[in-house]
């Protein structure tokens, strides 16, 4: 089998061969085409395997003989990459072409180092070949750059990624992760078994009774398991990074969201260090006590072990989280057994003394006492739960380190939910046992048993032999209502449940000490708050957030010293519950969007019963307390306002967006349902800006009317060779878009390419727009150069005009003295800005090597500066300003880049004259009322001129006032203009002559035969019967001409009814000439013509 790069192999197999899938592998070497094989057979293949039974993408088959031709591109499976034969493009390896599913292609099957980001730590990403390479004509040789083919495996290829791609790697390749159960379910599980447990939950099923308590529990249960569900559901839509809580909201909910409730997050974990630090110093100096060995006092005895705690706790954090990891494995197993020890306690015999404190082991009597509630003074069911639900808390200790784990997807919800369910049938399961075994009240006192022949006051404890009804009248130490340490006592060895304690609180604390910095770090590195970026850092393999952990031992080091931790306490749980309630708000969210992207693996949700667990999560954290929800939600609220404000440079894809989209179609769609109505009209443009940035000054009187109030498209026409046209519109579309969204100007950026101008504009006139939001009105510049303009120009200028009015589009011409366009300036400064970053560069490069020392390579750069004349580094502003000296300051247009700017200033207080001379339905009149509108043109009183004979003057001017006054439309004077059709003076008509002399045929003046020769070579020129047909409106334009100097000469805007040229009877030239000289040597002019249907109504 020959293997060769002639062109024969880019063609499809041949019909005869009735495999379906076959891969051919081709050799683009040409120095082994001839070498390989003498066989002249044409190549058999068979069937290529996609079967499970294989590791290997393809299994090709060969006959025999052919073999020898693959071993140099086949090892082990999969592809040999070889400097003798590569291509740039590839279905697989990017280095050789397949003959894939019967025909040779450059076309790539799906894999998954398409869909990767650039830079992800689990692979490279590789760029499929774009629709362009596929789509244009293959080119017969293929030129690769040296090292283009790695560029393309590793990523987009920009400078210096590849670099930090690999290094990246490097620190990943050796990073700890963790699996679901050691990642995720040890820490849930040590979360949520809190010190409650072992002290308070005793005490809750003594306040609400077993059955009330079970309640309680399961109702803490069903917030925790609706956010649970919510959680695996965003946790498997898609690959979770570190920053848990916060990264699933923001990515989620968008930026807003995300950074206000990630910073109270990460906040209230650090703060949370504090308080179960503070639990474990009390408990250590509960036994101080007991042994008379306090050190100072209570208080500072509580500060001085919490601040040791913490530093060690830090210690183990910051040594890594492998050693973190084991802590937490260790103090887990110490939980599970003094949680054992508690229930072999239940079941060994009691004796007199803990009788007389309230164990009687199992008792139905008992039990059946203590199922209903018995609420003390002050207690109810809302504050019971209150106290409780903070210890069901802690579900998300395993997502807050999803950075460090092996497969956050499947190990956050397996993980979260089966601790849950663990952790569930615990607490109910203790709170059962200790209901059965232990009364509510009870002396421990030996001594008051009943004696034969007392009468029993029926309670449990009286048919057991003791009689503790004093505890009615008097306050007992002992029995579920009033001792905390009854855990203790029932269990089989008092001091095993004191170590269950104190793991509960160390592996609390621990958690919370290690997620506020993961949390804290995440947050950082997505630079939503810039003046947090230093703790975005991380160090070592597993990337440890180390000045994040420094951060939150000096915001838990603070709360311990202040000891006031019982009112910090409810903020902190109303944080969590914040996070909770966003959790669920933003599966609900992500559903209600209707987004193709939200694809959960998870299918066990609901967005109703999300939205349930959202609303339920925010009417706990008012029964948890009231004023701790309000200032959660005051913080959220200005942290959501602050970041909206800042607006974060980062775009994730959220169901914000998402919804926002499914809203403006679903508006859009309505709005095509409703017939328009004139109140309702607004001005929606096409402006003709080319790109956006070069003609500034067209862009901001047009969006000066249609900010906030109607649609403005800026608009722009790519002329020439279709394929190089198309090129570069698509490149330019972003960028262009951006530098809208960057100057704030609420505009939209469409282009098309054409064969000319012409057809460019009647295809946007045409398609641009959805639905009612449509454009009707097309802004123009004027063409300041129409005298030495190509006579195509002038007929497209002219042409679209008239195409304008032909789809019944109104028509704005806007003129000022110096032009619109400054692409030149802007190129200019291009130029310029290369230069000082060239020269910046050098100068930074020579300050370097400046500082090394016996260097070889310095003189040669010190040899090259010399050659350039490059002196030693001056500040930064003298040498901008001597480098735009030394560049020929003419260069800069000032005066264009000042009129360019005009628009943006604050119009100072003058007067917007508008010549409302022709009825085009109100267009005229509605543009100049809504500039007065705006803040920068608010200081301008509109002046209305129109037409009337001059024996009724006063009354138009009455009949105008009074349509203006129906109209609403405020006005500081009405003149009436009655000497319009009078014919100009002289001197302009000369102007006006001069300016169409070039342009004119003057036919008249030769012989029949040379008129019709000229006419036929030149039909765009102005006839002398033209001229004398419309005399009278060339007269008009001049007088009004005239009339404008005389009246608006000072104006700071001129609005003026633009004339409309009959088709076929006014000439292109002639008409450019009535726009000249109706608008020279005036302040800015808008010539408008509206489509002549209404836009103005006095009716309600």
């Amino acid at each position: 089998m020959s293997l060769n790069n002639s062109s024969n192999v880019f063609l499809d197999s041949v019909p005869g061969n009735s495999n379906r899938f076959q891969v051919n592998v081709i050799n683009e070497s040409h120095e082994s085409s001839a070498a390989v094989d003498n066989n002249t057979d044409p190549p058999h293949y068979e069937e290529t395997s996609f079967g499970d039974e294989t590791q290997n993408r393809f299994r090709i088959s060969f006959r025999p003989g052919n073999q020898e031709c693959y071993d140099n591109f086949l090892q082990n499976g999969e592809t040999a990459k070889t400097d003798a034969s590569f291509h740039a493009y590839d279905s697989h390896t990017n280095t050789y072409y397949l003959q894939t599913f019967g025909h040779n292609t450059v076309d790539a099957v799906p894999k998954i180092e398409y869909y990767r980001n650039t830079g992800s730590i689990s692979g490279p990403k590789v760029n499929r070949p774009s629709l362009l390479e596929i789509h244009e004509q293959l080119a017969k040789n293929v030129a690769v750059a040296p090292g283009s083919v790695d560029r393309v495996a590793n990523g987009d290829g920009m400078p210096g990624d590849e670099e930090a791609e690999n290094k990246e790697g490097e620190d990943k390749a050796g990073a700890v992760k963790f699996g679901w159960v050691k990642g995720v379910l040890v820490r849930c599980m040590l979360n949520i078994w809190g010190v409650m447990l072992f002290i308070r939950l005793s005490w809750i099923v003594g306040e609400a009774g077993i059955g009330l308590g079970v309640i309680i529990i399961g109702l803490s249960v069903v917030v925790t398991t609706l956010t649970g569900i919510s959680m695996s559901a965003i946790c498997t839509n898609g690959v979770v990074r570190g920053g848990g809580a916060y990264y699933l909201i923001s990515r989620s909910l968008g930026p807003e969201f995300g950074g206000s409730i990630g910073l109270i997050f990460a906040f209230a974990n650090a703060v949370a260090v504090a308080m179960y630090v503070v639990g474990f110093a009390e408990t250590v100096v509960d036994l101080l006590k007991e042994s008379n060995s306090m050190m100072v006092d209570p208080t500072n005895d509580i500060r001085i072990i919490g601040s040791i705690t913490v530093v060690i706790l830090l210690g183990i954090s910051v040594a890594g989280m492998e050693w973190e990891a084991k802590a937490q494995v260790i103090l887990l197993v110490i939980l599970l057994i003094a949680i054992a020890n508690f229930f072999i306690g239940t079941v060994i015999p009691s004796n007199n003394e803990k009788k007389s404190r309230g164990f009687f082991n199992y008792q139905a009597s008992i039990f059946a006492e203590n199922f209903g509630p018995s609420f003390t003074k002050g207690e109810g069911f809302f504050s019971v739960f209150a106290i409780f639900f903070p210890a069901a808390t802690g579900i998300l200790a395993g997502a807050n380190i999803s950075g460090d784990l092996e497969d956050p997807q499947d190990a956050i919800p397996r993980g979260t939910m089966l601790a849950i369910f663990i952790t569930t049938v615990a607490y109910i399961g203790v709170a059962i046992c200790v209901g059965a075994c232990v009364v509510r009240d009870a002396t421990g006192s030996m001594n008051d048993t009943i004696i034969s022949g007392m009468n029993c006051n029926g309670s449990a404890a009286c048919g057991l032999g003791y009689d503790f009804s004093r505890c009615r009248h008097e306050p007992c130490q002992y029995g579920l209502m009033n001792n905390f340490q009854v855990m203790s006592m029932v269990s089989g060895f008092g001091p095993l449940i004191t170590a269950g304690i104190f793991s509960a609180t160390l592996s609390s604390a621990l958690a919370s000490l290690v997620s506020a910095p993961k949390v804290f770090q995440a947050l950082c590195k997505d630079n939503i708050y810039k003046a947090l970026q230093f703790f975005a850092k991380g160090y070592g393999k597993n990337n440890e957030p180390l000045r994040g952990y420094i951060l939150t031992f000096v915001i838990a080091m603070a709360f311990i010293l202040i000891a006031e931790l019982n009112t910090i306490a409810p903020i902190i749980s109303n944080f969590f519950l914040a996070s909770y309630a966003l959790i669920n708000f933003s599966c609900f969210h992500a559903s209600y969007a209707k987004s193709p992207g939200w694809r959960p693996a998870y299918g066990i949700y609901n967005m109703w019963v999300s939205l349930f667990g959202a609303i339920l999560c925010c009417a706990v954290m008012f029964v948890i307390n009231w004023w701790a929800a309000v200032i959660t939600y005051v913080i959220e609220f200005f942290l959501y306002i602050y970041v909206t404000y800042k607006k974060p440079d980062v775009n994730w894809g959220s169901s914000t967006q998402a919804l926002s989209y499914v809203s403006a179609l679903d508006n859009a769609l309505e709005l095509t349902t409703v017939e328009d109505h004139v109140k309702n009209f607004r001005p929606q443009c096409i402006v003709l800006t080319g790109g956006p940035m070069t003609r500034p000054a067209l862009l901001d009187i047009t969006h000066a009317f249609t900010k906030n109030s109607g649609l403005c498209i800026c608009c722009e026409v790519f002329v020439g060779p279709r394929k190089l046209c198309v090129k570069e519109m698509n490149s330019g579309m972003a960028k262009k878009q951006a530098w809208l969204i960057k100057n704030k100007i609420k505009a939209f950026y469409a282009a098309v390419a054409a064969d000319c101008f012409r057809d460019g504009v009647r295809s946007l006139l045409q398609a641009s727009g959805l639905g009612r939001m449509k454009p009707n009105t097309l802004v123009i510049g004027y063409k300041k150069n129409w005298r030495k303009a190509p006579l195509t120009e002038i007929e497209n200028y002219v042409g679209i005009i008239h195409d304008a009015f032909d789809f019944e589009i109104g028509v704005v011409i806007v003129r000022i003295s110096q032009g619109f366009d400054i692409s030149q300036v802007l190129q200019v400064q291009d130029e310029l800005e290369k230069l000082e970053q060239e020269r910046l560069a050098l100068e930074a490069a020579i300050k370097d090597n400046e500082c090394e020392e016996g260097s070889g390579g310095i003189r040669g750069l010190f040899k090259k500066a010399s050659k350039l004349n490059i002196t030693k580094p001056t500040p930064k502003k003298d040498s901008s300003m001597n480098t735009i000296q030394s560049m020929h300051v003419g260069e800069f247009n000032q005066k264009l880049v000042e009129a360019s700017t005009q628009f943006k200033k604050k119009q100072g207080k003058g007067t917007i004259d508008v010549w409302w001379l022709f009825d085009d339905g109100g267009l005229t009149l509605l543009i100049p009322y809504i500039l007065t509108l705006r803040k920068k043109w608010k200081d301008c009183k509109l002046r209305i001129y129109v037409g009337g004979k001059i024996n009724r003057i006063e009354e138009e001017k009455i009949a105008m006032a009074s349509l203006l006054s129906k109209f609403r439309i405020k006005f500081a004077d009405i003149h009436i203009i009655g000497d319009i059709n009078i014919k100009p003076n002289k001197e302009s008509w000369k102007v006006f002559e001069e300016m169409i002399e070039p342009y004119r045929l003057h036919e008249s003046c030769k012989d029949l035969t040379t008129a019709e020769k000229l006419k036929r070579e030149t039909p765009w020129k102005i006839t002398d019967a033209e001229l004398e047909a419309v005399k009278e409106k060339s007269y008009r334009q001049v007088r009004l001409n005239e009339l404008l100097q005389e009246h608006s000469r000072a104006a700071n805007l001129i609005v003026l009814s633009l004339p409309v040229a009959r088709k076929g009877s006014i000439s292109d030239w002639l008409y450019m000439a009535w726009l000249e000289i109706l608008t020279k040597n005036l302040p800015p002019v808008l010539l408008v013509r509206g489509n002549h249907k209404n836009v103005l109504t006095f009716y309600s």
